[in-house]
């Protein structure tokens, strides 16, 4: 089991970790780092600051939303920090949810599916750098033609020189059609929040794609966000998660819209993620997260001794699960992660 130290997006400033946490990861054979954005800090500059004193470990967004930035400029983001890294960058991408697309960045959300196609399209395009980048779709359009365009658009190939024009893409994919696209188009999926119970069920979406594209699952990863914690006291530690996890079920996403808490609802824990989001949105937070089930934790996370952890790392394994991205926040967390999970 690979394992990927999730730096997440910051807060209100930068954690005064950071550089020390993705140091100790690469010291103690993590496979890579990976940093995140929501409306805050972006997802590339960390990677790029904290990855400039790493050697070996992957550098890797999980995610960037693509309505933050045109599939020409993410592609200019990729191929940067790949020649930067010496070729251990990983492009993690997703689509986002409407409060934020509408929200902060302005931009339309609808067919989320049919944008996601597109860009990813480009992306390859850029990155093969065999020919001018050209787009006839109707979300990116490439040269533009639309209102406001002065018929002046040039297709154009990328002045650097991709390092790789296989430079790996994941997708962060919640919803079955969405999950067979990334097996379709991509090279990972990255699952926010994976229950081995349903391996089955992911195992249907994910070879829907495969047959579209006549690819194989041989090369596909499958990174899957899950708090790994070694402690002999797991009843207090999945108590501290329970905010976390009632965070994303009930204000993470826009009413009647929330991918994460479909998530949920589709693992069995439907009337619970109602009471969790009337609870949030009337601001009864604390609330909230006390009605998070110790099985619907228990289910998401691994938390217990290290022999507990390292049966439950093979647990995944064998789920279909070749990262795991953990949220580690202290240098002795990291080695008591990587020495469990060894």
């Amino acid at each position: 089991m690979k394992l990927g130290l999730q730096l997440g997006y910051w807060g209100a400033g930068p954690p005064s970790n950071a550089a020390e946490l993705v140091a100790a990861a690469e010291e103690s054979g993590f496979d890579a780092v990976f940093a995140a954005e929501a409306w805050g800090s972006d997802a590339f500059t960390p990677l790029a600051w904290w990855g400039s004193a790493t050697q070996r470990v992957r550098l890797g967004t999980s995610v960037v939303q693509m309505s933050a930035r045109t599939p020409a400029a993410c592609a200019m983001h990729a191929l940067t920090l790949d020649h930067l890294s010496g070729g251990r960058f990983v492009l993690g991408l997703g689509v986002s949810g409407p409060q934020v697309v509408e929200g902060w960045y302005g931009r339309p959300f609808a067919k989320p599916l049919a944008r996601t196609r597109e860009y990813i399209s480009i992306l390859r395009q850029v990155m093969a750098r065999e020919a001018p980048v050209t787009n006839d779709g109707p979300h990116y359009p490439l040269p533009y033609r639309g209102p406001g365009a002065l018929g002046l658009g040039k297709p154009l190939k990328p002045i650097t020189h991709p390092l790789r024009a296989d430079l790996p893409i994941w997708l962060g994919a919640e919803g079955p059609k969405n999950v067979a696209l990334t097996s379709e188009i991509a090279d990972g999926w990255l699952a926010i929040y994976y229950a081995p119970r349903l391996a089955g069920m992911y195992d249907e979406w994910l070879s829907e794609g495969f047959a579209k594209s006549g690819r194989s699952r041989e090369n596909f990863e499958v990174a899957a966000t899950c708090q790994v914690v070694v402690t002999d006291d797991p009843v207090s530690v999945r108590a501290m998660l329970k905010p976390f996890v009632a965070l994303y079920i009930g204000g993470m996403g826009a009413p009647g819209m929330n991918f994460h808490a479909e998530v949920f609802t589709r693992m069995g824990y439907g009337e619970v993620v109602q009471d969790i989001g009337r609870l949030f949105q009337s601001g009864r937070k604390d609330e909230a997260a006390q009605v998070v089930p110790d099985e619907l934790v228990a289910e998401i996370t691994i938390v217990g001794t290290a022999e507990h952890v390292r049966e439950e790392v093979g647990r995944w394994g064998k789920a279909g699960v070749t990262m795991l991205l953990v949220g580690c926040r202290d240098v002795a967390s990291i080695k008591a992660v990587a020495e469990a999970c060894q």
